[in-house]
């Protein structure tokens, strides 16, 4: 048997409790209309329940009456009346939603949506004439369908009118949503509403019970919830802190005026993520503009990022307008994935120097401005002596020696074997085969210039077997050009590996791959044919003319390199025309 009530006499079947105060002798059911089938709200107020007065009585009856005058989509409808021996009861449109007291997760565009809706029917109300004064706007008496309609219930505290709205004897409402004024029973207005509305919206915005609201309102009844919300957009957070302001002059003074100080801003702002901490450039080429990308994210969802950099001012740096080394392109953006290019302008930087500066992104997130450092390090100065003598002597000389050494072995096979033209030709073509084998070497080391160069040699006197064939014939094979091939690889493997060695040397004292390669051949060329002349005791008509043409070739690039180098210098400007680091 059923404990709820039997309406049936009033063609109501009740189907379950929806709420209650038992202190007020108030219950609110769910029913069926049965003539048309359609579920209906009956607040019923029981006469016969302990703590039930007759101004709990006159309550419902002002609502009944104002509801009766309604129209608002966001009002529940009035329906009927009726009494019975139990009490008086009241029905209304029955709305299929849940309270903002209820737990739920609201997205933010939802909750701006929530608000946007209440602040609508207060605006209906207070155009009204007279205006109406809820006095007891809370979670529980907002709800929110699944399609985000949102409807104020609960007008039995209202008043209606100014003569109405003002002191009364009994102070009405709920404490934590009533503002000061109806707290301490003084002349309520229109701006008193917003006060139990931004309450309300901190609650949901919080995750904060209706009834814990007390604890984020101070002795001066300020309400604190900003360390609560870290991530709500502080336009949000100004504008909710003016709807609860305690003093009713700073409070907005009525609906329309909160609707149109609304932030347009996502309750959420966007963030902004970047795809590097910083940046570091590392100048290869005198005057070089060096370039690297940075991408800037912005996960928030329903939010978009926007920026706008600015290069922070340094003491060393003239003004942006007449020169600026450092630039970002696009220098304003608006999206949530930008890839920005940042590029550095080296021309007017000092040598050998590293310069450390600062981008600063302007944004509408909450962390407003996001730092980027940026550090140069520029072309070190040019060294003192133009080439490393050093690695190009040594190589002279283990050409010389290698030379020296092979032309004796040639000689003294061709002695033995009465074929020294056979033993040569042998050494010769092992000594190519030797320089590829070294080319091979140093590329799977990673040495490609070097590589290059030993290639070069190898080709150089493969061009040259190819001659001497064309002009003497292809000499008989036998033990003495073998002995000589194979002595000619272990020779050119070893000047191979020095050619592509110093060659990679000087690259790295920052000459030109053209010229290092050239320097390199024409100094092993020298003390090749030097060696072969100190073999031969210079009686050789070809190593007098190879040796003449490697020297003077040699002198030549030195010279040449000198000049250039002395020009350069010379054009450079003093330090004093150049920024410093």
């Amino acid at each position: 048997m059923s404990n709820f009530p039997d309406f049936s006499e009033q063609n109501y079947r009740v189907e379950r409790e929806l709420g209650h105060n038992r202190a007020g002798g108030r219950v609110t059911y769910l029913a069926i209309d049965t003539r048309v089938n359609q579920p209906v709200v009956i607040k019923q107020f029981q006469f016969a329940k302990s703590g039930s007065t007759w101004s709990s009585y006159d309550t419902y009856d002002r609502e009944i009456q104002l509801l009766k005058e309604l129209d608002h989509p966001g009002i529940p409808r009035y329906l009927d009346s009726f009494q019975t021996a139990d009490g008086f009861c009241m029905v209304q449109e029955y709305k299929n939603a849940e309270s903002l007291a209820t737990s739920r997760s609201y997205h933010p565009n939802e909750i701006r949506q929530i608000a946007i809706a209440a602040l609508e029917v207060l605006v209906y109300l207070q155009n009204r004439i007279p205006p109406v004064i809820h006095r007891d706007i809370k979670p529980e008496n907002i709800l929110v369908d699944k399609a985000g309609n949102v409807y104020l219930v609960d007008f039995g505290f209202a008043r209606v009118g100014e003569g109405e709205v003002g002191v009364s004897s009994v102070v009405k409402g709920t404490l934590g949503f009533m503002p000061p004024e109806q707290l301490f029973n003084r002349q309520l207005t229109e701006a008193s509403d917003l006060y139990g509305l931004g309450m309300s919206l901190i609650c949901l915005l919080t995750g904060t019970k209706s009834d814990n609201i007390g604890d984020l309102v101070d002795i001066s009844y300020r309400v604190s919830f900003k360390h609560l919300v870290p991530k709500l957009n502080q336009h949000w957070v100004n504008w909710l802190e003016k709807m609860v302001e305690p003093r009713l002059k700073d409070r907005y003074t009525n609906a329309l005026a909160a609707i149109a100080a609304l932030p347009h801003t996502p309750l959420r702002p966007p963030e902004a993520q970047f795809s590097q901490s910083s940046l570091g450039f590392n100048a290869q080429k005198p005057g070089e503009f060096l370039s690297q990308s940075i991408i800037i994210t912005n996960p928030t969802p329903d939010t978009t990022l926007e920026g706008e950099w600015e290069i922070a001012p340094h003491r060393h740096d003239p003004p942006i307008d007449l020169y600026q080394w450092v630039s970002v392109n696009p220098v304003v953006f608006s999206g949530n994935e930008v890839e920005c290019q940042v590029t550095v302008d080296t021309r007017r930087l000092m040598t050998g120097k590293t310069y450390v500066r600062t981008l600063l992104l302007h944004t509408n997130t909450l962390t407003k401005t996001y730092p980027l450092t940026l550090q140069i390090q520029t072309l070190p100065t040019p060294a003192s002596s133009v080439l490393p003598y050093g690695p190009l002597f040594l190589l002279c000389i283990l050409s010389l020696g290698i030379s020296w050494l092979a032309t004796w072995m040639v000689l003294i096979m061709g002695t033995i074997a009465d074929s020294t033209a056979t033993a040569g030709f042998g050494a010769v073509v092992g000594a190519a085969i030797g320089l590829q084998l070294a080319a091979w070497f140093l590329q799977s080391s990673g040495s490609r210039t070097g590589s290059t160069a030993s290639t070069l040699t190898a080709i150089a006197l493969g061009i040259g077997i190819f001659f001497a064939t064309l002009t003497d014939g292809l000499p008989n094979a036998g033990s003495s050009a073998i002995s000589g091939a194979v002595g000619g690889v272990v020779e050119g493997a070893i000047l191979g590996t020095a050619i592509g060695a110093v060659v990679e040397k000087l690259i790295y004292k920052e000459l030109a791959k053209g010229i290092a390669i050239t320097v390199s051949l024409v100094t092993a060329m020298m003390g090749i044919s030097l060696g072969i002349g100190f073999a031969t005791s210079f009686s050789k008509p070809f190593v007098l003319i190879l040796l003449s043409c490697s020297g003077f070739t040699l002198v030549a690039l030195i010279l040449h390199l000198i000049l250039k180098r002395s020009n350069t210098l010379s054009q450079r400007k003093p330090d004093r025309y150049f920024i410093k680091p």
